[in-house]
């Protein structure tokens, strides 16, 4: 009689019918795993009273007061696949009340359980160490790296959903993207993956996308911004970059009514490999004070008074310094209190170094898919840390004060090329 065989083989018998019938995908797959892991179950639960009942399952015999099997239960475990049914072996006429501790460890805690393996592998453990983790006394894993795998693909769902949210709902003041370059197919050369993040105009720091630009080139970032604002990202007051030119094509086509900040930490660096090793601390000094000056107009001075110092002993330190000087200041036009924050992308620098940390861990995890699941655990998690900028009263209406003399120069600039294109429509309509 069907009710006479243990509930696992009876499962056991459903698992081998669905595997006779050869590849599984979809709901097909789905099941399988469900009747895999009740499999799992149940063999624990009858294991576990057959060692309370003192006997195997068609065994007779018994300790005084051990009790024996009464039937099955069905009960419900909750797992990432859904709700499973499994079978829990019933005891009767036992002299203590037995209580399952298989049970106990699995009510409402398998969806933490899994959270949990999500967590350790977005915070740098892979799937091996993972497996490891769960093992038990006996050397017996809950988790088996297949599973883990499984359940953190639940990452690549969230970065899915991450990379195509509404984005009208962020008014961007401050903008910053940089690349760092990822492995991301075995056998090729690294190839950029963009992160953008950006401050609200109250002060709120929000990561707004990470995706592949293959390179840092023109094409690449101008699909990467183009995506952002197809998705409601408007136009922020500066844009922050290193000096890729690719990016600063990009984010001056995309952005025509935002300034543009170079990264002083790049730009420094810059100086640096061009400067004796002697003459670097001065130089540096010098250069910091014009960079951080009280006001545009100062720096212009202290710019001026660099070139005169250098420029017929150092030419290239003074080509660079130079060289995009208007952009190494834009964040002199902002809020003072601001300045530090918006004039580098260190914190993008920093997320990255948290993000490289990660990826060592799984170092031929190969694959855009792979490599950007463990990309956004990494820096999403990071982010959930960011405090936010400090935006007061008086720094709201200097924000809306450079928004509106931006737009102002924005209108000026398109006028002389609007202005022919009215004057020929006039001469089509005129008889």
């Amino acid at each position: 009689m069907e009710s006479r065989i243990p509930a696992s083989q009876r499962t056991s018998q459903k698992l081998n019918e669905l595997l006779s019938q050869g590849v599984v995908e979809g709901d097909a797959r789905s099941e399988l795993i469900k009747l895999a892991v009740r499999k799992i179950v149940e063999e624990a639960l009858e294991a576990e009273v057959g060692e309370a009942v003192g006997r195997g399952y068609y065994e007779n015999g018994a300790a005084p007061g051990a009790g024996y099997r009464n039937g099955y239960r069905r009960r419900r475990l909750r797992t990432a696949e859904g709700a499973i049914e499994y079978g829990v072996p019933q005891v009767a006429d036992r002299a203590e009340l037995f209580v399952s501790r298989v049970r106990a460890g699995l009510a409402g805690r398998t969806a933490e359980l899994e959270q949990l393996a999500v967590e350790m592998y977005a915070r740098g453990l892979s799937t091996r160490d993972i497996e490891a983790a769960f093992r038990d006394a006996r050397g017996t894993s809950v988790l088996s790296r297949t599973a883990v795998s499984q359940i953190t693909e639940r990452l690549w769902q969230e970065y899915e959903a991450f990379a195509g949210r509404d984005l009208s709902e962020f008014p961007i003041a401050y903008f910053f993207v940089d690349g760092v370059a990822e492995r991301l197919h075995a056998g090729l050369p690294r190839e950029a993956v963009l992160c953008a993040w950006g401050i609200t105009e109250d002060g709120r720091k929000v990561l707004l996308h990470l995706a592949p630009g293959t390179k840092e080139d023109t094409a690449s970032c101008t699909g990467f911004f183009e995506d952002l604002k197809r998705r409601g990202l408007a136009d922020p007051l500066l844009v922050v970059t290193d000096g890729a030119p690719g990016l600063i094509r990009a984010a001056e086509t995309c952005f025509p009514r935002a300034l543009r900040q170079r990264c002083l930490v790049h730009r420094l660096r810059n100086l640096r490999s061009k400067a004796p090793e002697p003459q670097w601390p001065e130089i540096a000094l010098r250069a910091r004070g014009c960079y951080e000056a009280a006001s545009p107009a100062l720096a212009a001075v202290l710019r001026d008074d660099f070139v005169a110092a250098y420029e017929r002993e150092l030419p290239a330190v003074v080509h660079c310094f130079r060289d995009d000087f208007e952009a190494c200041i834009a964040h002199l036009r902002f809020p003072l209190r601001h300045r530090r924050v918006i004039r580098t992308t260190n914190l993008l620098e920093r997320l990255f170094l948290e993000e490289r940390r990660r990826t060592k861990i799984i170092p031929h995890a190969f694959g855009e898919r792979p490599v950007l699941k463990l990309m956004y655990a990494a820096v999403i998690r990071a982010a959930d840390r960011w405090r936010g900028l400090s935006v007061g009263e008086f720094e709201q209406r200097q924000l809306r004060a450079i928004r509106e003399e931006l737009n102002r120069a924005h209108a000026e600039r398109l006028a002389p090329a609007v202005a022919p294109a009215m004057r020929v429509i006039v001469r089509k309509v005129r008889p």
